[in-house]
């Protein structure tokens, strides 16, 4: 049972002064969620704005990833509750789709 999905990602920089910050949005054509992360340069430190993107976006990105696998994991719960009550945790499975308690309003 082949599937293909095409998903979205944009990432927005906006730099002011000494501070980077980073948005990124995930749309998959139902769903859409949004990661955010900063930066802040030390004054003492040389300016080099790509390594506050960098930053930024690094920290973003993970601020997506994870906010995906915990829409995934309360996906696969709500599928499959476990028998004895407890939580499936982060290292269960990733087959469930994107929660409806998060699509787009």
């Amino acid at each position: 049972m082949p599937h293909t999905e095409e998903w979205k990602v944009r990432l927005y920089l906006f730099e002011e002064d000494d501070r980077t910050k980073a948005r990124v949005v995930l749309d998959t054509g139902t769903t859409e969620l949004t990661g955010h992360g900063a930066a802040h340069r030390n004054p003492a430190d040389p300016d080099v704005p790509e390594i506050g993107d960098e930053l930024a976006a690094g920290r973003a990105l993970y601020d997506l990833g994870r906010q995906l696998v915990e829409v995934a994991d309360r996906d696969l719960e709500g599928m499959n509750p476990p028998e004895d009550g407890r939580s499936a945790g982060p290292s269960a499975g990733r087959t469930a789709p994107i929660s409806e308690h998060v699509r787009r309003g």
